[in-house]
């Protein structure tokens, strides 16, 4: 499959990685296609997979499916210069939180409550399949569940459930066993202030090698 990942952090590196060496054409987006962050990147894997770098509107038109990994207060103007003819119609994952970084650390949400990102980017560009997932564990986690001594669950959330079997379909690839639906793309609203919480468990433990498990009764 082609996928673009858009965004070069550490998150969008660590996905794009995983999604070349599970077979799949990956472009990388970015803002300037001379990134050298990106340009690193595709050192890395090298292009016998189809890997490649490009701008955001480049990295689109080639994604059948679109992941958001750039920062969430920065989402939506990456997606405006991914440009709305080439995100039309497909599935973007959006693995973005709104962080607020201006009054330092820890941070705080600039979406929260009544609204999120995840939605904010579905208002946007209505002819997208947002699904939002993978926002709740760290990037390692994100791409690698079975590096956890114990099953954990992972939580999807849009209004398109066809969508949202795509996501899931990626998510398996991953190594996850458990994934939760919650519903249409307004739960995304949990899961977004689910990352306070995430903040303070890593303060405790030290580490970001952790998740959670939905215990029923």
């Amino acid at each position: 499959m082609n996928i673009a990942v858009l965004g070069t952090g550490i998150v969008g590196r660590t996905l794009a990685s995983r999604l070349n060496e599970l077979g799949h054409a990956v472009a990388m987006g970015t803002r300037e296609a001379a990134n050298p962050t990106a340009a690193e990147w595709l050192a890395s894997v090298g292009t016998a997979r189809g890997a490649r770098v490009g701008t955001f509107a480049e990295a689109a038109a080639h994604g059948d499916v679109i992941v958001n990994a750039t920062s969430g207060a920065a989402s939506i103007a990456a997606l405006k210069l991914a440009g709305e003819r080439n995100l039309a119609g497909k599935v973007l994952l959006d693995v973005a939180n709104p962080l607020d970084m201006s009054h330092g650390l820890p941070p705080s949400l600039s979406v929260v409550n009544t609204d999120s990102l995840a939605e904010q980017i579905q208002r946007s560009f209505p002819d997208v399949l947002v699904v939002k997932s993978l926002n709740t564990v760290s990037a390692e986690i994100m791409a690698f569940p079975n590096r956890l001594p114990e099953e954990s669950q992972m939580f999807v959330a849009g209004n398109d459930p066809e969508a949202k079997a795509t996501v899931a379909d990626l998510l398996h690839a991953f190594g996850w066993r458990s994934i939760l639906d919650l519903g249409g793309i307004e739960a995304a609203r949990g899961m977004e202030m689910y990352v306070m919480l995430w903040v303070s468990l890593r303060v405790v433990q030290g580490t970001n090698t952790f998740n959670i498990r939905l215990v029923r009764g």
